[in-house]
């Protein structure tokens, strides 16, 4: 699996809730999150999960590792964190690490001496990263490589649950090459910031087959529950219904900057 040994104790990101503060309220809502992906994980067998947004700034990278961590509370769970972005990664950065990496995805994809194992670095017990590694002249080609789905596959017989942190659908192609390798996506959506219109453009690029929510970052309003389905707009009970039905997850106001 990954590189032997845990990385070494790092200034985090605030907002990695899952990580430094796993007991807080803010995680909790992740675990809720992570409870769902679980439950498909089990039902339908879905492991890798890919985390867009429309545009930037939406919240999808923190998004991301709040959902790996809390995945990897479990712990029977195996959990590996992959920055797809390869043009302005900032995984590694949410981590409190040194960028860029020297090795990562772009060196993987380029070089096929590398395994995953090579290039992946254990986080904590259970959950490991594979950072983006150095920028390619030519990120969308790299990725078109059928090498990336070699990777995803190697990932599928190590790991139970693997995280894809990917680019914006709207501002480069390179989400869309991820979309064959990944079981499912998860749409992060900034409350009160991401125009409507962008947001149904994101959708348009996505297989509704293979949408498994989105996530409302940023909102601040009360709501009963952390979750609910809803078809047709109209809000039914989770309990025997589709998993096709989109997941809408509100996170709460402290995950604002």
């Amino acid at each position: 699996m990954a590189r032997e040994g845990m990385a070494e104790p790092q200034v985090i990101d605030e907002h990695l809730v899952s990580l430094h503060a796993p007991a807080s309220y803010e995680a909790e809502q992740y675990r809720t999150l992570a409870h769902t992906i679980e439950l498909m994980h089990k039902d339908m067998g879905l492991r890798v999960l890919a985390v867009t947004s429309a545009t930037a700034g939406d919240g999808k990278t923190t998004t991301s590792i709040n959902l790996a961590g809390a995945l990897a509370q479990t712990s029977e769970a195996r959990v590996i964190l992959v920055c797809a972005d390869l043009r302005k990664p900032s995984v590694i950065e949410h981590l409190g690490r040194e960028y860029p990496h020297l090795v990562g995805l772009s060196t993987a994809l380029q070089n096929p001496a590398y395994t995953l194992t090579q290039v992946a670095e254990r986080l904590q017990r259970n959950l490991s990263v594979l950072s983006a590694g150095p920028c390619p002249d030519n990120p969308y080609e790299v990725l078109k490589s059928p090498r990336l789905g070699e990777l995803l596959q190697e990932a599928r017989q190590h790991y139970d649950y693997i995280v894809v942190d990917t680019p914006p659908l709207l501002l480069v192609p390179d989400c869309q090459i991820i979309t064959k390798w990944v079981d499912g996506f998860v749409m992060v959506v900034g409350a009160h910031k991401t125009p409507r219109k962008l947001v149904e453009e994101a959708l348009n690029l996505l297989d509704p087959a293979r949408l498994v929510g989105l996530v409302f970052n940023y909102d601040d309003r009360t709501l009963s529950g952390y979750y609910y389905y809803y078809n047709a707009g109209q809000p039914t009970a989770h309990h025997g219904q589709s998993w096709s039905r989109r997941l809408v997850t509100t996170l709460g106001r402290m995950f604002s900057r």
